[in-house]
């Protein structure tokens, strides 16, 4: 009927039990055992809810064959009655109840769209060898392996979940995690506190006891080891505030906890200091006095752009940064002759802040405290600037802060990335440009067009951006609130800001006599004309004679909306939702009649899951019909102009669609008596074709100006 497919909701029964032997075993195959009673019970009732593009599936299973149904829906499994496993998986319609029973209204009916897709039935002979007890010998090896496992995990997680409370969680970390993560999945800050070793630990456990179990952990005996609180700083960076005091190790974990946590996070995080001899072993710590300032020291080397964590050392507040250059360069491995730099890196969020350290000021007046990072190099030399693309430790951090990796890719195939650049988000537009220029080989920049990605569509946006329309790469990649790495290209054939000047028109040309359609890009200046637009695709196509007139019209879901006059301006047509179609004018709507009709003619069909909605396909067309025409001699005429075989239009029917509703025609009927003497303004009111949509789905564009046509189509740049 639709040449579509569709789900069958209609109501279907199906039996509790299923007597195959009734009838002498018609419904049997033929070498189907007879010798056996095939007498079939119920077993399960798999349903579908949804429509034919999608849905949900679940189950109604009585594993034994009792009484007892049990619906099995995703992870949920409930009792349910037989009513519902069965009665109410038989689909067709469903009443809804009368909210005033004593009026007599129509009941209102609905379709179910729930029903019953496939059913196990399971023969009454043979119930006891499927319907068995399993026990663990009938259960795999590996199976019964693996669900004991899941079964201890599961009591282990909920032991852990019942003690929640209990315990507390301690982030304990150590020069040994700073060095394996700065330079590698951190460059600010010192720690990622996700990736150090945690403690489980009893909150009425002493301090003293949790150096012991930290003791056996790293093997460090607990004298030497001394454990500083982490702060976070108004500046947004978290660093190491200071140390415990014998007081605070006094307390129970849990005291300690509450005492220290003010934003009562779940967790405890400390950093443990530890020093170490040469030979690796753990010394005696120094005492910490009032003018003793604990500072992290990070290493540059601008040739091969790496961070590293080199250390860290106490300094005196009194004392000035030139007395600890001989410790750090040998921290560095650098030879005593080596000029070195030094930089405070003192914030990261919203932008990278990075100062120079004078070598000759104290401590003291660099306002230098507990937990400060020191980012160090060698001092660079008159050229580095030249050498190096990050010569100083300030620049590099701005680079590693707003690096980007972007996926271009070209328009004409969105889906596939042809290449990736490393930029940096705050990039100009001439640069970004500039880097993509030089991938392609292109040698004038201004001939590249960037267009940005919609991160809910997926899609290119419909609108390119302008020549420096935007400062910032990273302006080109937000989104609302999303940032993407994603970005579509264009090679142009002229510069941007010319083309800019000019508007740039899709037109699909529909050839009067071949059934062929083309495509053409038009580009003119902005106050040019409908008329000046007809005269370009005059020069471009072929016309069925030198003297035809052409017209454009605008098309949208399969439906004309406007004819354009030709002293229109072409600056405000949009051709990025709407469809621009120019065709030759037919010689005999040049000469209309004073009672002949100019109509609209629609293709539709009737909308699968409700047959109250009209869908429209295919290519609208204009019609003339005469005052007393009847539907006979116009079908006639439409089965001509579109081609159509005996055998198809004869399924065609045609009617008289209104504001989406369809009043069908007789073929005796005079079709004008409908219409109302209005030329190009009805589109509300049309004549419509009803017959299946044969033409093949094309994938889903969002925009409308990339139709796909019946016809074979050409497409000119």
């Amino acid at each position: 009927m639709r040449d579509t497919m569709v789900k069958i909701n209609d109501r279907y029964e199906f039996p509790l039990q299923l007597d195959l032997d009734r009838d002498n075993g018609k419904y049997l195959s033929p070498d189907a055992d007879r010798n056996v009673r095939n007498l079939y019970t119920l077993h399960s009732v798999l349903v579908h809810s949804g429509g034919v593009h999608g849905g949900h599936y679940y189950a109604f299973i009585r594993p034994t064959l009792s009484d007892q149904w049990f619906k099995f829906e995703d992870e949920r499994v409930t009792k349910e009655d037989a009513k519902k496993a069965l009665e109410e998986q038989y689909g067709g319609e469903e009443e809804l109840p009368q909210t005033n029973p004593g009026l007599n209204n129509t009941p209102f009916k609905f379709t179910k769209y729930s029903n019953a897709y496939m059913l196990v039935y399971i023969r009454e002979s043979d119930k006891d060898k499927i319907i068995c007890n399993v026990d663990e010998k009938d259960i795999a090896e590996h199976l019964r392996i693996r669900l004991e496992k899941d079964r201890e995990e599961k009591e282990r997680r909920k032991k852990e979940k019942a003690e929640a409370h209990l315990y507390t969680i301690i982030k304990v970390a150590r020069d040994d995690d700073l060095k394996a993560q700065i330079g590698k999945d951190i460059y600010f800050d010192l720690v990622d506190h996700d990736k150090v070793p945690s403690f489980r630990i009893q909150k009425q456990m002493t301090f003293t006891q949790f150096k012991e179990e930290v003791a056996k952990e790293f093997g460090i005996p607990t004298q030497f080891q001394r454990f500083w609180l982490w702060a976070k700083r108004q500046n947004h960076t978290y660093r190491p505030n200071r140390p415990l005091s014998p007081q605070d190790e006094a307390h129970s974990v849990g005291q300690l906890k509450e005492l220290v946590n003010k934003a009562h996070n779940a967790e405890l995080k400390l950093f443990l200091e530890v020093e170490l001899g040469l030979d690796l072993k753990p010394l005696p710590l120094p005492e910490k006095t009032r003018d003793d300032i604990f500072l992290f020291f990070k290493l540059y080397d601008p040739e091969k752009e790496e961070l590293r964590y080199v250390g860290r050392l106490f300094v005196k507040a009194s004392g000035r940064p030139q007395d600890i250059l001989p410790k750090l360069r040998m921290l560095a491995g650098f030879s005593q002759d080596d000029d070195i730099e030094l930089f405070e890196e003192i914030k990261f969020e919203p932008n990278v802040m990075c100062e120079y350290i004078d070598n000759r000021l104290l401590f003291r007046s660099c306002q230098l405290e507990d937990g400060d990072i020191i980012c160090f190099q060698k001092s660079p030399k008159p050229d580095s600037a030249d050498r190096y693309r990050f010569p100083d430790v300030p620049s590099f951090l701005v680079y590693i802060r707003n690096r980007q990796v972007v996926h271009f890719r070209s328009l004409e195939k969105p889906k596939e990335d042809d290449f990736c650049l490393e930029m940096s988000k705050i990039f100009t537009y001439d640069e970004v440009v500039e880097k993509v220029a030089q991938k392609l080989g292109v040698d004038d920049p201004s001939k590249i067009r960037l267009t940005s990605h919609n991160c809910y569509s997926q899609q290119p946006k419909p609108q390119p951006i302008k020549y420096r329309g935007v400062e910032r790469l990273l302006d080109m990649l937000i989104h609302y609130n999303q940032t993407s790495d994603i970005l579509y290209y264009e090679v142009l054939d002229i510069p941007l800001p010319e083309l800019q000047a000019l508007k740039t028109l899709k037109v699909t040309y529909h050839h009067a006599t071949k059934d062929e359609v083309s495509v053409h890009s038009i580009r003119l200046p902005k106050n040019s004309t409908v008329g000046d637009v007809l005269n370009d695709i005059k020069s471009k196509v072929e016309l069925s004679h030198p003297n035809a007139e052409l017209r454009l019209l605008e098309v949208f879901y399969h439906k004309i909306y406007k004819v354009f006059a030709p002293s229109e301006k072409i600056e405000n047509i949009n051709d990025q939702y709407w469809t621009l179609r120019a065709e030759e004018v037919p010689e005999e709507e040049k000469n209309l009649g004073p009672f002949d009709r100019l109509i609209h003619v629609y293709h539709f069909t009737k909308d699968t899951q409700n047959q109250t909605q009209v869908q429209n396909f295919g290519e609208p067309f204009f019609m003339v019909i005469r005052e007393d025409e009847t539907l006979s001699s116009i079908k006639e005429r439409i089965q001509k102009k579109l081609k159509v075989p005996d055998e198809d239009f004869s399924k065609w029917k045609f009617a008289y669609i209104s504001l989406g509703r369809p009043d069908y025609f007789e073929d005796s009927d005079i079709v004008a008596t409908k219409f109302q003497r209005n030329m190009y303004g009805a589109w509300e009111q049309y004549l419509g074709l009803e017959h299946p949509d044969t033409a093949p789905r094309k994938a889903h564009t969002v925009n409308q100006n990339r139709h796909s046509f019946e016809r074979p189509v050409k497409i000119y740049n």
